[in-house]
């Protein structure tokens, strides 16, 4: 998309994969090394994606059962036993991650300007340890716990306009995921949207969104 510099009243941003640098598939492969063939590891990695990807729909669960729950499923698709220390680790290992190295000036300087709000798939406690690490003042920090739901379920969204008490043109949601994301705030009609282009999805450009390479870029598509 292209056109005039953007003002939305609030600027809404997914967190893991967008602003946090999110390493699920490295810890666990590293976790995983020596029970899962490194000629097959790729493919595990993407099993546990796919599952996690089912995982957060329908009703309402913690975000560490979310995690638990995909890697047993994943290790009852390659017939191996599940191992819970594992499964734990995998979580514990969520609240240590820090910011893209992109991420802290970029959206520092974009706070000087407007609102910053974050809706994530994740847990309060655990959250603010990431967002702790950013860098940067928050406006609100929303996630499924609070909103009883995940993305992409539309009523995540939902909470999140409720709670700001706008309406969905006055929102700019960034997100580095069409699937959590862009592809459900298509579908609800919030018309602007950037695609933070970091490699974990192919480009889309149907779904109507500005695509940067990373949040360095975003204060240029802004009226500051």
């Amino acid at each position: 998309m292209t056109g005039d510099h953007l003002k939305p009243k609030f600027i809404t941003f997914d967190l893991y994969g967008t602003l946090t640098d999110f390493q699920m598939s490295s810890v666990t492969a590293g976790l995983m090394a020596g029970r899962v063939d490194e000629s097959d590891m790729d493919r595990f990695l993407d099993d546990f994606e796919a599952f996690r990807g089912d995982e957060v729909l329908g009703t309402f669960k913690p975000y560490a059962q979310v995690i638990t729950g995909s890697f047993r499923r994943t290790c009852d698709l390659w017939n191996m036993a599940y191992d819970s220390e594992t499964a734990d680790a995998i979580v514990d290992a969520v609240p240590t991650w820090g910011p893209h190295p992109d991420v802290p000036e970029a959206l520092a300087r974009t706070a000087e300007a407007y609102p910053l709000v974050i809706l994530s798939n994740a847990n309060d406690e655990q959250i603010r340890h990431n967002v702790d690490k950013l860098g940067a003042p928050f406006h609100a920090v929303y996630t499924a716990e609070q909103a009883r739901s995940y993305k992409p379920c539309f009523a995540a969204f939902e909470y999140m306009l409720d709670q700001l008490g706008c309406q969905r043109h006055e929102i700019l949601h960034v997100s580095a995921s069409l699937y959590y994301d862009l592809m459900p705030c298509h579908h609800m009609r919030i018309v602007n949207k950037v695609y933070v282009n970091r490699g974990y999805e192919p480009s889309v450009p149907f779904f109507g969104y500005h695509e940067i390479p990373d949040i360095t870029h975003l204060p240029g598509l802004l009226r500051l």
